[in-house]
């Protein structure tokens, strides 16, 4: 049983972080959450533009069927009502923060691996 488990003494463990995790000293809860509207107005637009383009496609593959046609037809005015939506809330947060001088969409980078 002795062979299975590694005795550890206080004197081995090293509690200083990792030098891998030096940069997470700057972040805040302001940064979290800037990041965090930020990624998520991203996802929006993302999500909205992809259901544009394949409402699209629908569109141009409907055969002239009017029961098809407008389905897309709905689908591509509901996407871009969304696209809209999505500009207004980045336009709001943008004129908030430079009222209020507070970086709610400011420094936000995506990581790079």
């Amino acid at each position: 049983m002795n062979l299975l488990v590694k005795p550890v003494r206080a004197e081995n463990i090293n509690l200083a972080p990792p030098p891998d995790f030096e940069s997470l000293g700057d972040v805040t809860v302001t940064s979290m959450v800037s990041g965090i509207i930020s990624f998520l107005l991203i996802g929006a637009s993302l999500i909205f533009f992809i259901m544009l383009v394949l409402g699209g496609i629908k569109w141009i593959m409907s055969e002239g069927d009017e029961t098809k046609v407008k389905g897309a037809r709905d689908q591509v005015q509901h996407s871009l009502i969304g696209l809209v939506v999505v500009f207004a809330a980045w336009a709001i947060m943008t004129l908030i923060g430079n009222v209020f001088d507070v970086p709610l969409l400011g420094d936000f980078t995506l990581p790079t691996f």
